[in-house]
């Protein structure tokens, strides 16, 4: 039996980027909130990223709409928290968690909807065609931002942290924000039910199967397509989430939002792999650290830090950190 070596240089890329920074931050309390911070950052990409890596690994499809979802995430959650406002106004954390988590499943259960509708109508037609893929999904989510300008309005709609979730807890002498530390939380469940989903379930075996040989898992008598709509439907339900957890960390939404973030989920699935889920992990939270590192020394040079990370990437591994097999 050929035994499979385990690559765990990309691994150390966290560890060594955050290692390499300590020294120009001189302080290390600093050093501690800027990590936390652009690891809470980093986790919420993830959560974004996971449902378009997932989208391409199966079903080979360039899903620039995945936008939209993010935003109907968001503002889902505003309706839905703006409801338990007595909830949110609480100081016990129990509370205010009984609120965000409904608002999270809500949002996700909306999202995943419509990406049930999204992929009958828009992707549906154009599988196996990239160029149209890009077009048609660039079409579906400028629409999709227009149907959320007439149910919720065009404007910014605030959407404030819980009252528990809000300010800092101290760690030593760094000050660690609360809600950040819940969205790594957050992150690290995603990507452990991922994991387990991918590489323990028999629907795991299948999706792996159908990226290396779709037509001997449908000769097997699998209805590979109800496969492919459903991850379709599970990576829209993550946008949606994520779109909470963004909204959240913004503390505020805007129809436009879910466009804004699409260059940091396209420059964290292509650094870690296009359809790798652990790459995608490795991807987002560097983008995070970055961020916030070069934001905290070089203002200027943030604008650009991570397509500058993403080229050094590629220049080491031309197809990620892990390429998915076949890609």
């Amino acid at each position: 039996m050929k035994q499979i070596d385990f690559d765990w240089k990309p691994l150390l890329l966290v560890p060594v980027l955050a290692l390499l920074v300590l020294p120009f931050i001189g302080s290390t309390s600093t050093w501690v909130t800027l990590t936390v911070a652009g690891l809470a950052m980093g986790m919420i990409i993830f959560i974004i990223a996971s449902g378009l890596t997932l989208v391409f690994g199966l079903m080979d499809v360039l899903n620039f709409g995945h936008g939209v979802f993010i935003a109907l995430g968001a503002f889902v959650a505003t309706t839905v928290l703006g409801l338990m406002s007595d909830w949110t106004g609480s100081q016990e954390l129990w509370r205010n968690l009984v609120a965000v988590f409904p608002a999270m499943l809500v949002a996700m259960a909306v999202s995943g909807a419509l990406g049930l509708a999204f992929e009958r109508f828009i992707v549906r037609p154009v599988y196996g065609q990239h160029l149209k893929q890009i077009l048609i999904t660039m079409g579906g989510m400028i629409i999709g931002e227009e149907l959320i300008k007439v149910i919720w309005g065009p404007q910014q709609i605030p959407l404030p942290l819980p009252e528990a979730l809000r300010g800092s807890m101290l760690l030593g002498d760094a000050a660690i924000e609360k809600y950040r530390l819940l969205a790594v939380v957050v992150g690290l469940f995603v990507f452990a039910l991922l994991a387990w989903t991918l590489s323990r379930t028999k629907i795991g075996l299948l999706i792996r199967a159908g990226v290396q040989d779709r037509e001997m898992v449908e000769s097997l008598g699998y209805r590979i397509k109800r496969l492919f709509v459903g991850v379709f439907v599970v990576g829209s339900a993550l946008a949606g989430l994520g779109g909470v957890m963004w909204g959240l960390y913004q503390q505020s939404v805007t129809p436009q939002m879910g466009a804004q973030v699409n260059v940091l989920i396209f420059i964290v699935i292509i650094i870690g792999g296009l359809g790798s889920t652990g790459g995608a992990l490795i991807g987002a939270l560097l983008v995070g650290l970055m961020a916030n590192y070069t934001g905290f020394l070089l203002p200027k040079v943030a604008l650009f830090s991570n397509i500058a990370l993403m080229m050094a990437i590629l220049l080491w591994r031309p197809q990620g950190v892990y390429p998915v097999a076949n890609r």
